[in-house]
């Protein structure tokens, strides 16, 4: 069991073909696998996608490497992320619109 301060908040915005794909739906599988919370929405301004994600830090860093991976239809470019307290407001992991 992850002690609380070895738990975190990843946000990372996702560049590439990563909309239409079928990105949001493999991050979130790959988040629920995990038993992370947060969520994946697409960033309609430039065509990113948008992840928050909760949890123990050494989860979230193999989660930061499939992001990266992504589904086969998809090609990450790459990915900024950055790496914040836990607030602990999420229950659950989401795609949002």
């Amino acid at each position: 069991m992850s002690r609380p301060s070895d738990r975190q908040r990843l946000r990372a915005r996702v560049y590439g073909r990563v909309q239409g794909v079928g990105y949001r739906q493999f991050v979130h599988r790959t988040a629920v696998s995990l038993e992370l919370v947060g969520y994946v929405r697409n960033e309609e301004s430039d065509g990113s996608v948008e992840v928050l994600a909760e949890g123990p830090t050494d989860v979230l860093r193999m989660f930061l490497k499939r992001l990266s991976d992504g589904p086969l239809m998809s090609r990450v470019e790459s990915v900024d992320t950055r790496w914040e307290p836990i607030s602990g407001a999420f229950a659950e992991f989401q795609i949002r619109q």
